[in-house]
């Protein structure tokens, strides 16, 4: 699946805090997400120990299409030296003006208004080929940045350095090459929102679970939520799939793991179920 999800011209990935048992306390470990395309269609995750840039480095060490991330700097090393192209969360975006606003609401206003009309063009192409999407963003979402990105110029002249608006305008500037990068690629979402919903499931699960064991547990853990989540992407029954897995892992053939991939999976349940119901009863 890892294999797979590298493969992808677009990979969206974020992490989490996932706490694990220590000495005396507990010590703050990272859970990372890996979403492929849709011609890669998994949801990976990966454990470490730190959130620091050598698991997305070693994870990514081959790749060299598009990283749809945050602003978190981490990144920075991954895509330093390399093929990749980084690109820039939206919704990160909005949601620092969103916050600001009670400290300055004409500025909020105008921006998400702004954004609204960004995320309107994506409603409409969201059916469209990638082809036709750029056609479309370049065409209307085009005109929408260059007035974003004069207002934030006038907002940043008007407001002081420590103002939380200010901020919130200089995350955006400070991402600007990035935020871009839809506008010019049609495979591109406008924001990381599909990692984002993967990892709110992790907080969930650290909610119950509090913490991982050690780091076993925690590569664990990250395996298990590998498979669950591709299951949920492919609308497919975790515990159905997780039974027939286990059931044949113990004789199958390496040859025969990507037949065991859920989405593959999928397809030959489909075929059994509809042999089932196209042979005819034995005679009486």
């Amino acid at each position: 699946m890892a294999g797979r999800v590298r493969q992808s011209h677009v990979v969206a990935t974020d992490e989490t805090i996932m706490p694990m048992l220590s000495v005396g306390q507990t010590k703050q470990a990272r859970m990372w997400v890996y979403v492929g395309d849709q011609a890669h269609p998994y949801n990976v995750f990966d454990f470490t120990l730190s959130r620091g840039r050598d698991g997305p480095k070693q994870f990514l060490k081959d790749y060299q299409e598009v990283l749809l991330a945050d602003a978190y700097g981490g990144y920075n090393g991954v895509v330093a030296g390399n093929q990749i192209t980084r690109a820039g969360c939206w919704a990160h975006a909005r949601r620092k003006f969103i916050d600001a606003e009670k400290v300055a609401p004409e500025i909020a206003r105008a921006a998400v208004e702004l954004l609204r009309a960004l995320y309107a063009v994506e409603k409409e192409a969201k059916d469209v080929s990638a082809a036709e999407r750029l056609e479309i963003r370049q065409a209307r979402s085009a005109p929408i940045l260059i007035e974003l990105r004069r207002r934030f110029l006038i907002w940043k002249e008007q407001l002081l350095p420590k103002h939380p608006m200010a901020e919130a305008v200089n995350y955006a500037l400070s991402q600007w090459s990035e935020l871009n990068v839809f506008c010019a690629d049609g495979a591109v979402p406008i924001d990381n929102n599909v990692s984002e919903r993967e990892m709110k499931r992790v907080v969930l699960n650290r909610k119950n679970s509090l913490f991982v064991g050690n780091q076993r547990g925690g590569r664990t853990a990250a395996i298990l939520a590998s498979l669950t989540s591709t299951c949920r992407r492919h609308d497919i029954d975790p515990q159905l799939y997780f039974t027939q897995l286990l059931m044949n892992l113990p004789q199958a053939r390496m040859s025969e793991l990507p037949a065991w991939l859920p989405d593959q999976w999928k397809l030959r349940h489909a075929a059994r179920l509809a042999n089932l119901e196209n042979t005819p009863p034995p005679a009486p």
